[in-house]
């Protein structure tokens, strides 16, 4: 089977075009396609890392001719391109666009699939290198799969031409079917055919984390649980469900971004100096944290999980609907919009530090961050001052909106009187490398055309997420909450979300405090506004 030799990456390999291959979108007719994959792989081709030998074969139900095909995506590739339009860039990009009708649980539609790919072979001189899309509703993960092994169009020999599959998430929504999914595809897919995908794993900011750790020597002695008091991630949403009710309502925000993207931020924050780069032994040091994540019992549950629903509220000075209002979802809907955590990492660098995680839709503003928030100094240096309490330094890793790092600490204010006042240390990454148009998935597709799963998930690492998740979801199906909607559209989430940090006498930065308080001199909290105390 094909194995990823991150020494073949030579630095005269590295920012070459991809492998030739045909990439087929199972989909193609989706949101998700036309929003995302094809302008991430028109991205690629303005950026000279296609392949000259390249085609997609988009499949879906709808009764589109190729031409007609080309036509719509020409379309929609000027209403969603990230970086403009260049004409000459498409016209070479829509010439390998092809298009296939078929219902997904027909096996006519493979076996029609597997002329379309000969004929475009011949065509394109792909070299029989297959990269299979899953862009579809979970429930046709298995059917498509198992299709595609019988058709023999993803049999894969030991030496090329290759065979991969791109799943999206979510894969499975409990720990049972993700084993079962798991399961049904490694009967016909060796797990090195496998890319099981997080568009959150694309965003330079969260790439940047392992080489921001690693490849500087003054933050690793002080990442873990000796300096760090705790850790928050945030995952924040202004938007509601949009049009997405009928699949929210039966996922909701946990199903929907705990055991996927902000486990994904966790282990990356916490995991030990992998011995390479090699998708392997980043998986291992990854998968490690999740098996060390302490699961709850269910008394724990109803103290350290909190779930929330919106209701109406203002967003921007306009009203916005409940959540309960929203269309396709249930008006008695008990599906959860927030989710807010804390976990314990059991392991020697993170004994004792807490991880409180948050994500829900409806909230303050968009932002995801990761925080590491420090243990406060010793104090009595300054107990004959004017200073009446000394604030964490605090590092934050903002990855959307605004990708950058920040690093806050306290310095002397100018005058006779001894003062402290905050000052951030900012780094963006559109100020010091230049902004790059992209759509999340432009790095992970082409990772996909070398054969590096590095920032894809292993079949281990989804089970083990999922094992620290059912717990909290048994109890939640077992006690439907009383209480929903329990916060309003363009708050913070609940109160109860507050409390969980507050028992332990901390709180979560929200970020639009903090900049209001960003460089302002420190003084006792009765004498500052409250709007403006550091979140």
């Amino acid at each position: 089977m094909e194995s990823f030799d991150p020494a073949t990456l030579t630095p005269e390999k590295l920012g070459q075009p991809g492998d030739p291959c045909i990439m087929v979108i199972f989909g193609a007719g989706g949101d998700l396609t036309k929003r995302k994959l094809i302008p991430a792989l028109y991205n690629l081709a303005k950026g000279k890392l296609l392949p000259e030998q390249f085609a997609i074969v988009g499949v879906s139900r709808e009764e589109y001719s190729t031409e007609l095909f080309r036509q719509m995506t020409t379309q929609e590739i000027r209403q969603f391109a990230t970086g403009g339009f260049d004409t000459q860039s498409w016209e070479w990009f829509a010439k390998r666009l092809y298009y296939l009708s078929g219902d997904f649980k027909d096996p006519e539609t493979y076996k029609n699939l597997d002329g379309t790919l000969g004929q475009v072979d011949q065509e394109q001189s792909t070299q029989g290198n297959r990269l299979f899309y899953l862009a579809t509703s979970p429930s046709f993960f298995a059917e498509i799969v198992k299709q595609l092994g019988a058709a023999g169009l993803v049999k894969q020999e030991k030496t090329p031409p290759w065979k991969r599959v791109v799943i999206e998430k979510p894969f499975g929504h409990d720990l049972a079917s993700a084993v079962a999914l798991n399961h049904d595809i490694n009967q016909v897919l060796d797990e090195k055919q496998v890319y099981r995908i997080d568009h959150y794993l694309g965003k330079e900011t969260v790439q940047n984390i392992l080489a921001f750790r690693f490849a500087n020597g003054i933050f690793e002695p002080v990442w873990n649980r000796r300096y760090v008091d705790h850790v928050q991630v945030t995952v924040a949403e202004e938007l509601g469900v949009e049009l997405r009710g009928d699949y929210y309502d039966r996922a909701g925000a946990m199903r929907d971004m705990v055991p996927n993207h902000i486990f994904q931020l966790i282990t990356l924050t916490a995991m030990e100096p992998p011995i390479s780069f090699d998708a392997e032994a980043v998986h291992d040091e990854q998968t490690k944290i999740l098996r060390a994540i302490q699961p709850m019992h269910p008394e724990q549950v109803l103290d350290h999980a909190v779930r929330g629903q919106y209701g109406d509220g203002a967003m921007d000075g306009k009203r916005v609907p409940a959540y309960r209002h929203e269309p396709r979802v249930a008006p008695d809907s008990n599906t959860e919009t927030f989710v807010a955590l804390a976990l314990h990492i059991d392991n020697w660098r993170w004994a004792g530090v807490p991880f409180y995680l948050r994500t829900g839709k409806r909230l303050h503003e968009r932002v995801t961050q990761i925080v590491i928030r420090f243990r406060r100094p010793p104090f009595v240096l300054f107990r004959k001052t004017s200073v009446d309490k000394i604030p964490p330094n605090e590092l934050v890793i903002s990855i959307q909106p605004d990708e950058g790092i920040s690093l806050s600490f306290e310095a002397k204010v100018p005058g006779p009187v001894v003062r402290l006042g905050a000052v951030d240390m900012d780094f963006q990454y559109s100020d010091y490398f230049g902004s790059t148009p992209s759509t999340g998935y432009e790095t992970l597709l082409y990772d996909c055309m070398l054969g590096d799963p590095t920032l894809f998930q292993r079949a281990d690492m989804v089970e083990a997420a999922w094992t620290v998740v059912q717990p909290i979801l048994d109890v939640w199906k077992a006690l439907p909450p009383r209480d929903f909607p329990n916060y309003a559209a363009g708050s913070w989430g609940p109160e109860a979300a507050r409390e969980l940090l507050q028992r332990e006498g901390r709180e979560w930065r929200d970020t639009a405090c903090t900049l209001a308080h960003k460089g302002a001199p420190r003084s006792a909290p009765e004498e500052r506004p409250a709007a403006l105390t550091r979140k």
